[in-house]
């Protein structure tokens, strides 16, 4: 039995990622033998390439602000591994986790010696489901780990659904097409369960159509053209259905996700007969803040988590708004396991000089493989990012900004570094 949280949680992590079978079957199964702790709470499920967290935390937000109990599950984490499992933003105590690990290793046990070992997902997805059974929230916002269809997380029943975008990622998992990995995304749809989304490729908009109407779930998808005059400060501002918004999240991607939150609360709301009201939907998006998305230090460095092709496009969209006339220097380390050279690409046609890094994590790629990927004429390789991070953050320019950006892994590293 684990007595301290710094044993219980490199266990958890040194758990294997993968199981031995891609299915639903084991997790389930876990479930059942703990009396299906998912079944004893009203659920939302939240899926989508990029932009799932921000709208999770926007919708729990929201929520919270109308007067309920909300449990949040996201990942990874960036500034405490407890932050996964949140509870009106209060992180799970790492005596709680202590206790559900304990719960849970009996079973991880018999498991293993059938070799078909309860993953590291599966874990902590059930002890979420535990943790907010025996708190009693009124609801639970779930973000899907990866893809939907297969993720752990697909066991809930939700009371509605919801998916933010469709681009290229995790392909050796979903397929190497955008109506694959949708396939995938879309596997969350449940029967007679609203699914609303603001994917925006109309290529994909029949895959939608097809997929819900075989299960009897209402559609909506929401017009991007009526989100209006969108600015950028130290806020983003923007109109929706003649109301004015201001949140600090940064980024032209999080009027879309704020928007996407606040229909699935209103079409939750007139559901349930919930009484939520506009005051608690704009309070609670306006009050809404996410580590690592976009986030300003000191006016001039920027940190965001954006290590795939659709999150680095929204970054060099904002970054063109946000700083057209400023000089960008950026620092980046990725997972070898991602497009880095297609992300690369579009780094090279934004950023004036880019620094090629790493860190100790398994799965990251090399400094040097990163660094021949580029053909910025102003590129630099370092094996050192807190030396390369204290150097470059303090000879900062006035015309000069600091962004570091690739792994959300990465982003948590640096943020250390920042705030000690």
């Amino acid at each position: 039995m684990f007595k301290t949280f710094e044993q219980t949680k490199n266990w958890i992590e040194n758990i294997k990622k993968f199981g031995s079978k891609l299915d639903l079957s084991r997790i389930s199964a876990v479930l059942k033998d703990l009396n299906n702790p998912q079944d004893n709470f009203k659920s939302i499920h939240i899926a989508g390439t990029n932009g799932k967290g921000s709208t999770s935390k926007y919708i729990a937000n929201t929520l919270k602000e109308a007067g309920y109990r909300v449990g949040l599950y996201t990942s990874p984490y960036i500034v405490k591994f407890n932050e996964r499992i949140v509870i009106n933003d209060e992180y799970i105590s790492d005596e709680d986790i202590i206790k559900y690990v304990n719960k849970i290793y009996p079973l991880w046990e018999v498991y293993n010696e059938r070799d078909d070992v309860i993953t590291f997902f599966e874990v902590l997805t059930v002890i979420c489901f535990m943790y907010f059974k025996d708190k009693q929230v009124d609801f639970a916002v779930i973000e899907v780990g990866l893809g939907g269809l297969l993720d752990a997380t697909n066991v809930i029943k939700p009371e509605i659904t919801a998916i933010t975008n469709i681009s290229y990622d995790h392909m050796n998992v979903l397929g190497n097409t955008l109506e694959s990995i949708a396939l995938n995304k879309l596997g969350i749809v449940k029967p007679n369960t609203p699914l609303v989304t603001t994917v925006d490729n109309i290529n994909l908009h029949p895959l939608f159509k097809e997929v819900t109407s075989k299960n009897n779930a209402p559609l909506t998808i929401i017009n991007l053209d009526e989100i209006k005059n969108i600015t950028l400060t130290n806020t983003t501002n923007f109109e929706y259905n003649f109301l004015t918004y201001s949140l600090k999240m940064i980024g032209l991607h999080q009027a879309k996700n704020a928007v996407l939150a606040l229909e699935v609360v209103k079409q939750l709301s007139i559901k349930l007969s919930l009484n939520i009201s506009n005051k608690s939907i704009k309070n609670g998006l306006e009050n809404t803040f996410w580590p690592g998305r976009f986030e300003i230090f000191n006016q001039n460095i920027i940190l965001d988590g954006a290590h795939n092709i659709g999150g680095i496009v929204a970054l060099r969209n904002t970054m063109a708004k946000m700083y057209p006339d400023k000089y960008i220097k950026c620092i980046f380390s990725m997972m070898f396991d991602k497009e880095h050279e297609k992300v690369i690409e579009v780094l090279d046609n934004f950023c004036d000089e880019i620094y090629f890094t790493e860190f100790d994590y398994a799965r990251r790629a090399d400094a040097d493989t990163l660094y021949m990927e580029s053909h910025s004429k102003n590129r630099f390789v370092s094996h050192d990012f807190k030396e390369t991070f204290r150097k470059l953050s303090h000879r900062l320019r006035e015309n000069e900004i600091l962004l570091v950006t690739g792994s959300l892994y990465f982003i948590s590293e640096i943020r250390k570094l920042l705030i000690k």
